[in-house]
């Protein structure tokens, strides 16, 4: 099962720019690990469209075993990469969203880091669609909002630069574009980039926090208040900080896996 919408913490802002603090319990983490995290964690959809390709190419016993080895799990998650799961299960779920390519697959090696937003993708707004963007981070610090919010790298500047950069935004419309071409969402592809094209600001941006510490406001309070500040009318920024259990984050990788290898945390 995926994750529940939460319960409901607090809620930040109003109009444009809104964030909200949703905390989750233990068995509702393990729920969402051993189904659609996972899922996402190990591209299930991607490999299955990958096996069918090399299992037609194989004729031999030793052709099995090395289609085996190559579509493999692997043995080790990064935490991070898990939280980045959970996020964009959540909002796939509960938000109206699809990110129908995992940046995943555009790694040359595993563990590799890619620049761009964490998520691309789609935003069913009523019978239409935008592009949806989203940057996420998973944090354990002890401290409101964590160190992940801020530096060049931060939450705070990636998303200030979706906000305010219109050649980030064009890159990714770009990067999906090139991925849309016989895609069975090439049409929702069409009716963003429609919109996309009439109005560069018309998107739907997202920034979540993957924590497991007690909730509090202060991790979204100031972005609230100072992405609304010069937002484009046409543009709505949605932060979500998500609590997870506390002194759950250091053991992601590793549950999950275990999940997927033993149905067991």
């Amino acid at each position: 099962m995926g994750l529940p919408t939460g319960k409901v913490e607090y809620a930040l802002g109003t109009g444009q720019v809104t964030g909200c603090g949703l905390s989750f319990g233990a068995e509702e983490l393990d729920g969402a690990l051993a189904g659609p995290v996972a899922s996402l964690v190990f591209d299930d959809a991607g490999k299955a469209d990958v096996a069918a390709i090399l299992e037609s190419a194989a004729d031999t016993e030793f052709g099995d075993a090395a289609v085996r080895r190559i579509l493999e799990d692997a043995d080790t998650v990064e935490d991070w990469r898990v939280g980045e799961a959970l996020a964009e299960s959540y909002i796939t779920q509960h938000r109206g969203c699809c990110f129908p390519w995992p940046d995943s697959r555009d790694e040359r090696k595993a563990g590799s880091s890619l620049p761009g937003a964490d998520l691309a993708g789609l935003h069913q707004d009523g019978d239409a669609h935008r592009f949806a963007f989203g940057e996420v981070k998973t944090s354990n610090e002890g401290t409101y909002p964590p160190g992940t919010m801020h530096g060049r790298t931060g939450l705070k500047q990636q998303l200030e630069d979706l906000r305010d950069q219109v050649s980030i935004r064009d890159g990714l419309v770009l990067y999906l574009g090139y991925r849309a071409k016989n895609a069975e969402w090439l049409d929702r592809y069409r009716t963003a980039a429609q919109r996309y094209l009439a109005d560069r600001n018309d998107v739907r941006v997202f920034g979540l926090l993957v924590r497991d510490v007690p909730p509090h406001e202060d991790d979204l309070r100031a972005r609230v208040a100072k992405l609304g500040r010069g937002c484009p009318e046409s543009m709505a920024i949605n932060l979500v900080a998500m609590y997870l259990p506390q002194g759950s984050i250091a053991t992601l990788g590793q549950r999950v896996v275990g999940m997927r290898n033993g149905g067991g945390a």
